[in-house]
């Protein structure tokens, strides 16, 4: 051999030897944790501990819980044989032949997939590795995270197969794997669309939830019925061809229509799921600054711990049960009166926006699909489950009807508190959870004149008077720009007192009441009374302007009826971990802040009782016939956009909103229109079934504190015509007023 070819040979060998370790220590360094933790088999062992953690009520009932993976219901014993044969058949066929890694499996991979580009050659990965990955999640290596992830997934899948047994191994896998919307695991799945338990599966609808796991959203039977049904077959197919089905009970199956029986009750529970869902971030919050024993932090989805919470569960059902009988009968009226019609216009982009906005929408596009072709299938029809007051309803419709079926729902918020521990007793965020997760007790709208109390109560804070009187004209103010409110009800003249013009939501008045506050008091007095939210620096707010939260304004109201102090407020009162013991109290409830002065406290509270008495929300006494000591304000915005009354009694405060998603929806008349209409009705439902109920009814009973060193409610009459201002004139100069029509 020539010295040319031996010096070939050797570098030849060189560099195969130096193409050999790099992969080899490359795979060691993994293996040694250069890359992040590599989990030893005890460790593995210990993951079948993971528990959820659950929520519950003041009284004890259990709201939701908290998780990554439910398995605590489903094991080994649970799933039939066929369950089995299905995810096996389609997910591993060597599951019972191999190690944890299937070598042929990765081989065909690599030839299949890489070399020859074939699309529907299957992966390499086996369940123990998809066990891996769904337990211990990826991690980002840069541009090592794929070798790095798919290394300790084979590392972990060998370990598994040595700690558990094959059934397990199915049973941990069928425990944590998504499928779809927010279920995971089996049990759940089960639950959801087929409102069973996972034993109870049949065939079909096992092979129906494997088929999903290929990609949830795209196959879910739910949204994507055609699809789901073709993936169906596709595995029974594969049962039959791995015979754990005979080709004559494969075919029937497969002529078997997609049957749903769906259950929307998710993690969250049914009971308050808007409460439980915003609950979970403070709750992660308070478990950063606390350890176990061992110095760990605690793991909200995977340690089992307990979290009791304020909220009321009766008070809750009666909420629920007032905001079902409200909604449904408003929902009527506003279809009734808007018929066909799309209020908000044919030529409106806002159906549009929602479409290109829409997750269906965005999911086509994370596929690669055409804008084109995306707008095609978002006109297709395909069966589809839409809300109503009835339960909901199977209907024929595509993407975008559904979508404009929506737009013209209204929705709903309710919130109580109690004023004086500031405990969150109710929390319904909005229609139906299932449907619709968007929280409303969060979201800002235009809050009307349900504003008008905080600027009374900041002109009482600067010296006026309840029964100073101002007249009731329109003006023009031309440093604001020529400005020019007006009352609701285009009726002026005479003079109104301060608590009258409350009770009677007098714009005009209003408008004057702040200017003798002064705009900046207002906005202070607003900060005071706990208000994040900005406020423009316009008079306009007199009138109700300000985007704020249903969440502010029942906090802001806790003032009132608390004697001017506003305390934090509270949602969890403690929690425990899985074995009972306390790890967190919430301190005992302080001081708070005194965000108005006892006196104005005192006084806002009898002049919003007027509100009651005599005023806008005067139904509460000849409708619902309350004798109940009861204050409020009702609010009303621009075009009946939004329906608002916040009202308390002397031991809660309570708040409701109804408006669309969309203000261009909403009802052409102040008579339906007015929050006296739409979002009263829902209070007063509420404190009838707090009033029946023999526990609640105390949060009725009493008065507003008024201590012995505060000034008694001043009496004056709550509006002077225009008339009795002369005959009083008279009465003291003896003589006629001849009205000037020229002033």
């Amino acid at each position: 051999m020539s010295p040319r070819w031996k010096k070939i040979l050797k570098w030849s060998g060189i560099v195969l030897l130096v193409l050999l370790l790099i992969p080899v220590t490359f795979f060691l360094l993994v293996y040694n944790g250069a890359f992040g933790k590599v989990y030893t088999g005890e460790e593995l062992r210990k993951i079948q501990n993971y528990v959820a953690s659950e929520v519950y009520s003041a009284d004890n009932r259990l709201l939701g819980s908290y998780f990554i993976e439910n398995r605590s219901d489903l094991t080994s014993k649970h799933l039939p044989p066929f369950i089995l044969g299905a995810l096996i058949a389609t997910e591993d066929a060597r599951f019972y032949e191999h190690n944890g890694v299937d070598t042929r499996g990765l081989l065909r991979v690599f030839f299949k997939t890489l070399l020859l580009r074939e699309k529907n050659a299957g992966g390499g990965s086996t369940i123990a590795q998809q066990l891996a990955k769904n337990l211990l999640k990826r991690q980002d290596h840069g541009m090592f995270t794929m070798p790095v992830n798919k290394i300790k997934e084979a590392i972990h899948a060998v370990r598994f197969h040595k700690v558990y047994s094959q059934q397990e191994i199915l049973a941990l896998y069928l425990n944590t794997v998504s499928v779809g919307e927010d279920t995971y695991g089996f049990q759940s799945a089960s639950r959801r669309f087929f409102s069973t338990t996972c034993d109870s599966l049949k065939i079909e609808e096992a092979a129906m939830l494997v088929g999903m796991l290929k990609s949830p959203t795209r196959f879910n039977p739910r949204t994507h019925p055609d699809l789901a049904f073709g993936r169906r077959n596709v595995v029974i197919d594969n049962m039959a061809l791995r015979k754990y089905l005979t080709p004559e009970v494969a075919d029937s199956l497969k002529k078997l229509p997609l049957t749903l029986k769906y259950n929307r009750a998710g993690s969250a529970g049914t009971l308050a799921p808007h409460f439980v869902a915003q609950l979970e971030s403070t709750i992660n919050k308070l478990l950063d600054g606390i350890k176990d024993k061992d110095g760990n932090k605690y793991n909200l989805y995977t340690d089992g711990l307990k979290i009791y919470t304020t909220l009321d569960a009766e008070m809750q059902t009666c909420a629920l049960k007032a905001v079902h009988k409200h909604m449904k009968q408003l929902q009527t009226e506003l279809d009734k009166l808007q018929g066909k019609t799309d209020p908000w216009g044919a030529r409106s982009t806002l159906i549009s926006g929602l479409t290109r906005n829409s997750s269906r929408y965005k999911s086509l596009q994370a596929e690669g699909m055409k804008e084109s072709d995306i707008e095609q299938a978002m006109q297709v029809r395909h069966e589809t489950e839409l809300f109503d007051w009835e339960g909901g309803h199977t209907t024929y419709c595509s993407p975008v009807d559904s979508i404009r079926y929506c737009q013209r729902l209204l929705q709903t918020g309710f919130l109580a508190m109690d004023p004086w521990s500031g405990e969150v007793k109710v929390w319904i965020g909005g229609d139906d959870f299932a449907y619709f997760e968007y929280d409303h007790i969060r979201s800002k709208r235009q809050v009307g004149s349900t504003f008008k109390p905080i600027v009374y109560a900041a002109a009482l804070e600067q010296g006026v008077s309840p029964c100073d009187y101002v007249k009731n004209e329109q003006k023009i103010y031309d440093q604001f720009s020529n400005w020019s409110p007006a009352n609701a009800d285009g009726k002026y003249g005479g003079k109104y007192s301060l608590k009258g013009a409350l009770a009677q939501s007098v714009n005009v008045v209003s408008v004057e009441v702040l200017l003798k506050a002064g705009l900046d008091n207002v906005l202070q007095t607003a900060k005071h009374l706990g208000i994040e939210s900005e406020i423009p620096h316009v008079p306009a707010i007199a009138l109700g302007v300000a985007d704020i939260s249903l969440y502010e304004m029942v906090r802001a109201y806790c003032a009132f009826a608390n004697g001017g102090i506003i305390k934090d407020a509270v949602f969890i009162t403690r929690i425990e971990d899985r074995n009972g013991k306390q790890i967190y109290l919430h301190p005992a409830a302080g001081k708070g802040k005194t965000a108005l002065s006892p006196q104005t406290a005192y006084y806002m509270s009898q002049m919003l009782c007027g509100v009651v008495n005599e005023g806008t929300a005067s139904s509460l006494r000849s409708k619902y016939h309350f004798k109940d000591v009861m204050a409020g304000k009702t609010g009303t915005t621009q075009n009946q956009a939004d329906g608002w009354f916040i009202g308390f009694t002397p031991g809660l405060v309570a708040g409701a909103w109804v408006g669309a998603e969309s203000p261009s929806v909403h009802f052409n008349s102040i008579l339906y229109g007015q929050g006296a209409h739409m979002a009263l009705p829902e209070w007063a439902l509420f404190m009838q079934g707090c009033k029946s109920n023999k526990r609640l009814k105390k949060y009725l009973k009493g008065s507003f504190p008024k201590g012995p060193e505060l000034e008694a409610m001043p009496a004056c009459e709550s509006y002077i015509p225009d008339n009795a201002l002369k005959k009083a004139f008279r009465k003291l100069f003896g003589r006629r007023v001849k009205h000037d029509k020229t002033q």
